[in-house]
């Protein structure tokens, strides 16, 4: 018989088959009886980590005195997973669980940290405890009381004294403009105080308790645009002023008003919260009805939810009167204003979120201003980094070497330092402001801003009486700059169903699409893509006194063969 297989047949020669005997095979053993199951299964053993997790790691249990001996001791955080739970309580957080996406979420929140601590620690170096600072904008339609409501701010806040008003008081009865005198404090000139009209971007400085303010009060009419997109570049928050009487507030909101354009102007701009104060509620025609503020807010906020701003988390209404103070700086008494619950104006920017500052960021500052004052003075907003007196950094486009020789602060005084967010004036030395325009960038030579002659950017298509075709030509509005470009070539479109570029080039734009265009300037100028540096990618297309499109800039082009032309100009070879 095979020792292989016992059941097997047996052949021996010369003998016949004989059957395997019965008795040598072994019995089966019966089969093995296993309780009936009542409970659910114990879950798989899991190894749990807390990577730079928020919630402290959980004490792990002892194991139950039942487990058998025989099996391999585990780990204590195992077991006490392994063990089933005997009262009903969740299961154990998420968080404690390792995954891919938490560790990420994880490392994301601790670089965060490591950021804001650092950020701080150089503020204190440069400063010590210093007051928060913000950059506010004065936007709205013509008449609607920006310059009187910033003067009537100024003056509450200090900023200017009761003497200097009572003279402008004066001057004012004398040229028969009596109610204009707040509005002198921030129009300067004779020709905007004559006919009531801001022209140039106005400056101002204030203190509240808690923060620091610079004032841009951005003239409303049409024919002042440019001047008001360069005011709200140097902007992080806006105060978007609207006339509550009759007849006003809708001739600045219907089609050709300057209120849609503003709202339209700030967000592409960059600014991203938006406080909307509707003035004038002294007025006799409103008297501080609700009926009429109700009105107002219900017809703005669908118009301003559709230019990108959030009616929940970016957007704050309040009546004020800028005229005769109430709301700006106390709360409207109860007796005037039955209705109004909320905080006054100075309260809610003193309390509303701090914008972000990149201070650690390579310095860029764009030039809204020059002039010339025992040496170059360029004016401007710091949008990312910090400046030192003594530094020696570079003017771009023209890749000029200067040095920082002075640094003066919104009240003119020399300030050894300035940091992100403060829009100070700059002495230079080693350039004369012959050579230095408006849009020039102030940069750090390390990592300078790019300095290119063709782009590529999404436009975003607001409005065009015709068709827009390669070889288009318009104003370009980015940061502090306007230059003249060509849209040289239309390279995609979207398709407004699917939101999916197409393969094909289109052969022009229309209003309402959105396109990809390369666009051409005769000059280098100062841009950044709009995912590295927001504030120097986003930028305004201008044609006729309108705003025709919006955009960001996606890809840049670098004029290396230029400047390898240029190096080898002045070669010359010896035979």
């Amino acid at each position: 018989m095979s020792k292989l297989n016992a059941g097997a047949f047996e052949f021996v020669p010369g003998r016949a088959f004989v059957l395997p005997q019965k008795s040598q095979t072994p019995p089966p053993k019966p089969p093995l009886e296993r309780p009936l199951q009542t409970e659910a299964p114990a879950p798989a053993p899991t190894i749990t980590l807390n990577i730079g997790g928020s919630n402290p790691p959980a004490t792990p249990k002892p194991a139950p005195a039942i487990v058998p001996q025989l099996k391999p001791a585990l780990p204590p955080s195992v077991s006490a997973s392994t063990t089933p739970s005997q009262s009903s309580s969740p299961a154990p957080p998420t968080n404690k669980v390792f995954s891919t996406e938490r560790a990420k979420t994880d490392t994301t929140s601790i670089a965060k940290e490591v950021q804001a601590v650092a950020d701080q620690e150089v503020l204190k170096d440069l400063f010590g405890d210093v007051k928060e600072h913000l950059n506010i904008v004065f936007i709205g339609h013509v008449d609607a009381g920006k310059s009187t409501l910033g003067g009537n701010l100024l003056y509450i806040s200090g900023g200017v004294d009761k003497r200097t008003m009572e003279k402008y008081e004066k001057e004012a009865k004398e040229a028969g403009r009596e109610t204009w005198y707040l509005s002198w404090a921030l129009d300067s000139t004779p020709q905007e105080r004559s006919k009531g009209k801001t022209v140039e971007v106005g400056r101002a400085y204030f203190e509240t308790s808690s923060r620091r303010y610079t004032i841009l009060d951005a003239p409303g009419h049409k024919t002042y645009v440019p001047s008001m997109i360069s005011g709200a570049a140097q902007a992080d928050v806006a105060i978007l002023v609207i006339s509550a009487r009759k007849g006003e507030f809708e001739t600045g909101f219907e089609r050709g008003g300057q209120t849609r354009e503003h709202v339209m102007l700030v967000k592409t701009a960059g600014v991203s919260k938006l406080v909307i104060a509707i003035n004038k509620m002294d007025d006799p025609t409103v008297n501080w009805d609700k009926g009429r503020y109700t009105e107002i807010k219900d017809k703005l906020t669908p118009f301003v939810k559709s230019a990108g701003f959030n009616p929940k988390t970016d957007i704050t209404f309040m009546p004020v009167s800028g005229y005769t103070g109430q709301n700006l700086k106390d709360r409207v008494a109860k007796s005037i204003c039955s209705w109004n619950d909320g905080p006054s104006f100075l309260e809610h920017m003193d309390h509303m979120p701090m914008v972000d500052r990149k201070v650690n960021a390579p310095l860029m500052m764009p030039v809204s201003e020059k002039y010339k004052d025992m040496g170059a003075i360029i004016v401007g907003k710091i949008e990312s980094g910090h400046i030192r007196k003594g530094d020696s950094l570079t003017l771009m486009p023209n890749k000029s070497v200067v040095e920082v020789a002075a640094i003066y602060n919104e009240m003119e005084e020399e300030v050894p330092s300035a940091i992100c967010g403060d829009n100070v004036r700059v002495r230079l030395r080693g350039v004369e402001d012959e050579d230095i325009s408006p849009g020039f960038v102030l940069t750090n030579p390390k990592s300078p801003v790019r300095a290119v002659r063709q782009f590529e950017a999404q436009l975003a298509i607001l409005e065009h009486k015709s068709i827009i075709c390669a070889g288009y030509s318009a104003v370009l509005h980015v940061h502090t700059l306007s230059e003249e470009v060509t849209l040289t070539a239309l390279l995609h479109y979207f398709d407004k169903a699917t939101g999916r570029k197409s393969k094909k080039p289109p052969q022009f734009a229309k209003k309402g699409q959105k396109i990809v265009a390369l666009i051409e300037t005769a000059l280098p100028i100062c841009v950044e893509r709009f995912v590295d540096y927001p504030q120097l990618g986003r930028f305004t297309l201008r044609d006729e006194g309108r705003t025709i499109a919006i955009g960001k800039i996606t890809k840049l082009h670098d004029d290396r063969v230029d400047e390898v032309t240029e190096g080898l100009a002045h070669v010359s070879v010896a035979a």
